[in-house]
C-alpha cells in the first residue's frame, strides 16, 4: 500500500513531539542543574508546575524571592508582568517565561499612554500601583504594592497626600474601606476575579452551610460582602491552615487549591462558581504554561524577557520602595 509522504507541518509536529523527553520532571531537573536555574511559580499555575518549582508564592513573595535570587537563570512560571518584575530586579540574569502570550487582563486594562495622561492630569497625587501591571506602568509609579501589603503601604502614606491607586478598582475599593483613605482609582480589573457569581455563591453556601467563604480582594464588592475572610493568595492559604473549619468555598483562581489540599489534605475546598458554565475561575493566561514549554524554554534559553533599560531603571525605584516598606 502506498503511503503519502508527511506534509512539512506534520513533520514539524513529529520532530517537536519526538524531541520532548518522556520523563519531563527529570529532564527539567537536569536542565536546572546545568543552567544553575531557579524555578519560581505562582499559586495559580497548574499543579505539575507548582510541584517542580523551587519557590511557590503570590506576587509579594515571588518579588522577594526574585530580589534575593542567587541563580544565573530565573524560570518564571506565571504571567508576563511577573517575569518582567523578576527582570527589573535582576537585570544581569537570564529570565525565561515559557509562553510570552501568558499576559494579564488586569495589566492590559491599563495602557501606558492613557495612564501617563491620567497621571499628568493629577500632578499632586502619589501613584501607588498594584504589581499586576506592566513594566511601563511601574515606571510611572511612585510605589508598587501587592494584595498582601496594599493596606499596610497606604497606611504609611501621610494622610494629607492625595493618592492615585492603579490599576485594579476592586482592590483599590477594598483598600479604601480598610484604611479610610480617599483614593483616585484607575478603572481596571481582573477578568477572573470579576467573573464570580454572587447568586451562585449564595446557592453554594446553602449547599455547604458549614463552609467558610474565603475571597481575594480583587473580587467585586457584592461578592466580598459574603466572605468570612478576605486576603491575598498567601493570606488565604495561611488562613485555611489555621482555621478550625473543615470546608471552604474558595473565591479566587482555583490553582491555589492545590497548595491548600497539600497543606491540609483532610479539609474540603470548593471552588466558587463563575457566572457562566465555563471554567472561568481558571486564568487562561496562567494555563498557557505547560511542562513541555518549561522544558523547551530551558533547553533553548528562550523566550527571554528583555526590557528597555530606561524603563527598567524607572520601574526599579517603586519596586525597591515596596520591598523596603514591606520588611
Amino acid at each position: 500500500m502506498f503511503l503519502a509522504a508527511p506534509k512539512p507541518e506534520q513533520l514539524d509536529r513529529q520532530i517537536t513531539t519526538n524531541s520532548i523527553p518522556i520523563d519531563l520532571f527529570k529532564a527539567i531537573s537536569d536542565l536546572k542543574k546545568e543552567l544553575n536555574a531557579v524555578i519560581l511559580a505562582h499559586y495559580y499555575q497548574d499543579p505539575d508546575l507548582q510541584d517542580i518549582a523551587d519557590y511557590i508564592g503570590d506576587s509579594l513573595g515571588l518579588s522577594q524571592a526574585a530580589a534575593n535570587c542567587q541563580a544565573d537563570v530565573i524560570v518564571f512560571l506565571g504571567v508576563h508582568f511577573m517575569a518582567e518584575t523578576a527582570k527589573i530586579l535582576n537585570p544581569n540574569k537570564l529570565v525565561l517565561l515559557p509562553d510570552l502570550d501568558a499576559g494579564c487582563s488586569l495589566a492590559d486594562s491599563c495602557p501606558p499612554d492613557r495612564f501617563a495622561q491620567f497621571k499628568a492630569d493629577h500632578p499632586d497625587h502619589l501613584v501607588i500601583s498594584y504589581i499586576n501591571c506592566s513594566a511601563e506602568i511601574k515606571s510611572l509609579s511612585d510605589i508598587i504594592c501587592t494584595s498582601a501589603n496594599a493596606v499596610a503601604i497606604v497606611n504609611q502614606i501621610p494622610k494629607d497626600q492625595p493618592i492615585i491607586f492603579a490599576p485594579d478598582r476592586n482592590l483599590g475599593r477594598y483598600v479604601i474601606e480598610q484604611t479610610g483613605r480617599e483614593m483616585l482609582l484607575w478603572d481596571g480589573a481582573c477578568m477572573v476575579h470579576e467573573i464570580f457569581s454572587e447568586r451562585k455563591l449564595v446557592e453554594l453556601k446553602l449547599s455547604y452551610p458549614n463552609a467558610e467563604i474565603i475571597a481575594h480582594p480583587e473580587c467585586e464588592a457584592n461578592v466580598l460582602q459574603h466572605a468570612d475572610f478576605i486576603g491575598s493568595t498567601t493570606g488565604l492559604l495561611k488562613y485555611v491552615q489555621q482555621s478550625d473549619r473543615q470546608e471552604f468555598i474558595v473565591v479566587t483562581e482555583s490553582g491555589v487549591i492545590h497548595q491548600m489540599q497539600k497543606a491540609t489534605p483532610f479539609k474540603k475546598f470548593i471552588p466558587a462558581p463563575p457566572n457562566s458554565n465555563c471554567a472561568c475561575n481558571e486564568c487562561p493566561y496562567m494555563r498557557l504554561n505547560t511542562l513541555e514549554k518549561v522544558y523547551l524554554t530551558m533547553k533553548n534559553r528562550s523566550p527571554e524577557i528583555v526590557l528597555n533599560e530606561k524603563i527598567r531603571q524607572a520601574a526599579l525605584k517603586p519596586m525597591q520602595r515596596m520591598l523596603e516598606m514591606s520588611v
